[in-house]
């Protein structure tokens, strides 16, 4: 008799363990499982008033409770037409990396400033219409290419801040986006003037900015 309530007693308290465990197990992935699909919005808008069309969606989720990892897919089309330079160029970009939560909202671990990094890239099609060439003395020409395919590759830092709308599953999201081109294909030797998802410059240094609303699951 003694045996068998023994054995009830080990199977009764081994059950409640191992359901115990499940239940802060579930807790755990339930509090920092996420994840968040959103759209920027701010691009989206100023697309209605510029010649930059941009249309832009990311999905994050985190991999810690205070690490996430950020991947974005977007299409661009834009032109520059600055220091006797007329192009245009269109195409997709797509951009992979991860961020920290440096401050969180004790009572939402959804509200918070974060910063972090992503490399990127674009395959688009770009068309000179107007090269400026130095010829002899003083004198320049200009010179008109063919539309190419190109392909670009940038390194994008990040420093924003979100919040949650109220009670709901909606979150605002701004973001600051330097961004330093390193490398990819050239027509002609030509420094590439507009990349879609990089931004328009004569140089190799840039900063987005992005205003996003986003929905979390």
């Amino acid at each position: 008799m003694k045996t068998r309530h023994i054995c009830i007693f080990i199977f009764s308290f081994l059950f409640s363990s191992i359901s115990a465990q499940d239940t802060l197990s579930s807790k755990k992935n339930a509090r920092f499982t996420r994840w968040q699909v959103g759209v920027d919005v701010l691009n989206a808008a100023i697309s209605t008033f510029s010649p930059r069309k941009t249309a832009q969606v990311s999905v994050l989720t985190n991999v810690a409770p205070r690490w996430e990892t950020v991947a974005e897919l977007g299409f661009q089309r834009n032109n520059y037409q600055k220091n006797n330079y007329d192009a245009t160029a269109q195409g997709l970009f797509a951009k992979l990396g991860g961020q920290y939560i440096l401050v969180q909202d004790p009572e939402s671990d959804v509200n918070g400033f974060y910063a972090g990094l992503k490399l990127a890239g674009s395959a688009y099609r770009q068309e000179y219409k107007s090269v400026p060439v130095r010829g002899s003395g003083t004198n320049t020409s200009q010179v008109a290419y063919e539309p190419s395919n190109q392909l670009s590759f940038w390194a994008e830092g990040a420093a924003g801040g979100r919040v949650q709308l109220f009670d709901s599953k909606v979150i605002l999201d701004m973001t600051v986006q330097p961004r330093i081109l390193v490398g990819g294909t050239k027509q002609e030797d030509i420094q590439p003037m507009i990349v879609p998802g990089f931004g328009r410059s004569s140089g190799k240094f840039t900063i987005g900015f992005s205003w996003s609303v986003g929905y979390r699951f």
